[in-house]
């Protein structure tokens, strides 16, 4: 077991041996595309009548993996196969759940390029962001298992005389843990390794767009000693399967990451009181952003620039993190829009398994859609193309980094959660409105500033209202412990993914009290009998 948390280091893939071993994986993974695989209920392996295919986005006509279309019966026999598993593995110490999550993290580790190989066919992500994705997945399964670990541990109490008081944190029950297809392992596996380490029992619903990598996953839980019915692997429609178990009276809490319509919906249904149901359903949601970054007059343009860049087409600006938004102040507006420009025209767009790559296709056809009618409707509204634009869907689903100047305050690209590789630049008269234009929205996920000014940057501490601030710096890159992820208003509960409260989620506590003296003389009158 590691003494203590560290972050999994990134690879470097200008070293022959790294990028070689990645050429590798990917040749492995090719070879393994288009296996069907099963339901998995209190482990036992399921198919069914229907069938769905996850394809490539980067090259529609290759199918990843073939998945089980699951049925209401399905999903409501996986709610109750975790209960029934819940009863015997909430009492398992916290020091044997933290042990498999340490295994696991290992097993990650050791076929990492292979996980990372995974992500770039089924969700056509570049090689250094798929390495990012499972790094940050080790990360997870270690920092919950160390976090656990500290839970477990003997709690500070007030004392008093006469009494002897005790603080534990027991696990909730069943979960439902609905994950998103964009961080289709990091997400998924640190949803999964929370509720498991804190003692409950998971229905585990991915993605339909990232339902391989969650399977591959879930191999690497049995393989490290988890038992049947921990975890249970259910696939399907989320308007079928996932209102099941988000529905299901033996549902204790919802764990989500995805749009804030699901969200909403999700937390809704949730709030309902179903027969038989003996609690108030707990709901965890990530719901995402319209995040912006604010250029000062005063800022250094180069970093600023770069970190724009970074930030708004990093996976093809589907982060929830992603700046979407560029905020300059009117005094250095057009001097940062051509470095901007510069740099976004630079970008590589291609296939995701080219190392080359520097940004690959969306994720699928509805996507694409949709983020072509955003550049349409950004240009209706008076926005200027500056670079990109267009797209082409013919062999997988690519849309050109796009930067859209002269966008006005209010307008939609500029108000709504657009998750495709758009950029809206907006100018600001100063400062001033710059925070008024950044705070101007229903989302409060992440910001950035860059601004030399240090009153600037502390009244942006005071004044920019996300959960996660950067200055100085990009607005995406979150690194498990070190920045605690999760944002206010319509982009969740600020769950703090990564963070030191985030298992107190998945968990009650439970006090007990006993009177100093009480249970000797007990035992004493006992004796005497």
């Amino acid at each position: 077991m590691p003494t203590e948390f560290r972050n999994e280091p990134l690879t470097d893939f200008s070293k022959e041996e790294n990028a070689a071993a990645m050429r590798a994986a990917i040749e492995q993974v090719k070879s393994e595309l288009g296996r069907e695989y099963p339901l998995i209920i209190g482990g036992e392996r399921t198919k069914t009548e229907t069938q769905f295919d996850s394809i490539n986005p980067a090259n529609r006509t290759q199918v990843v993996g073939k998945f089980q279309k699951a049925t209401k019966e399905l999903a409501n026999r996986a709610v109750e196969a975790a209960y029934e598993t819940f009863q015997t593995w909430r009492s398992v110490p916290a020091e044997e759940r933290a042990q498999l999550l340490f295994r696991v993290a290992e097993l990650m580790r050791k076929r990492k390029h292979e996980l990372s190989a995974w992500m770039i066919y089924e969700v056509a992500k570049t090689w250094p962001e798929a390495d990012g994705d499972t790094a940050e997945a080790i990360d997870f399964c270690e920092f919950y298992a160390h976090e656990m670990l500290r839970y477990a541990s003997p709690q500070p109490l007030t004392k008093i005389t006469g009494e002897e008081n005790h603080l534990e944190y027991i696990a909730l029950g069943v979960g439902a843990v609905i994950p998103p297809w964009n961080f289709p392992c990091a997400i998924m596996a640190g949803m999964t390794a929370a509720a498991v380490v804190t003692g409950n029992t998971v229905v585990l619903k991915p993605s339909s767009d990232a339902p391989t990598i969650a399977y591959k996953f879930f191999e690497l839980l049995e393989e490290a000693g988890m038992p049947p019915g921990v975890v249970n692997f259910m696939t399907g429609s989320g308007a079928e399967v996932g209102d099941v178990i988000v529905d299901h009276p033996k549902t204790r809490f919802i764990a989500f990451t995805g749009s804030k319509e699901i969200g909403l919906r999700i937390n809704e249904r949730g709030a309902k009181v179903h027969d038989g149901q003996l609690w108030i359903k707990r709901v965890v949601a990530e719901m995402g952003g319209k995040d912006a970054i604010i250029v000062a007059d005063d800022a250094d343009l180069e970093e600023a620039a770069t970190g724009v860049v970074q930030s708004a087409f990093g996976f093809q600006g589907q982060k929830c993190s992603a700046c979407s938004r560029a905020i300059i102040d009117a005094r250095v507006y057009d001097p940062m829009i051509e470095k901007i420009a510069e740099r976004a025209a630079k970008i590589k767009l291609g296939d995701s398994a080219d190392a080359n790559t520097t940004m690959s296709a969306v994720i699928n056809e509805k996507a694409f859609k949709s983020i072509n009618g955003y550049i349409e409707k950004g240009k209706a509204e008076g926005g200027r193309v500056i670079v990109g634009g267009g797209s082409d869907g013919e062999q997988g689903f690519f849309v050109e980094p796009t930067v859209i100047a002269d966008v006005k305050p209010g307008s939609t690209i500029e108000q709504e959660e657009i998750f495709g590789p758009v950029l809206a630049v907006i100018k600001a008269d100063d400062y001033d409105d710059a925070l008024r234009i950044a705070n101007d929205t229903q989302f409060g996920l992440t910001g950035a500033v860059y601004s030399t000014d240090e009153a600037k940057l502390e009244r942006a501490r005071n004044e920019f209202h996300v959960g996660n601030l950067y200055l100085n710096r990009k607005c995406t890159g979150a690194m498990v412990g070190v920045h605690p992820f999760g944002g206010f208003n319509m982009s969740g509960t600020d769950s703090k993914a990564g963070g030191r409260d985030y298992l107190l989620l998945f968990m009650q506590a439970k006090v007990s009290s006993a009177k100093v003296g009480a249970t000797r003389k007990r035992a004493e009158a006992g004796t005497a009998i």
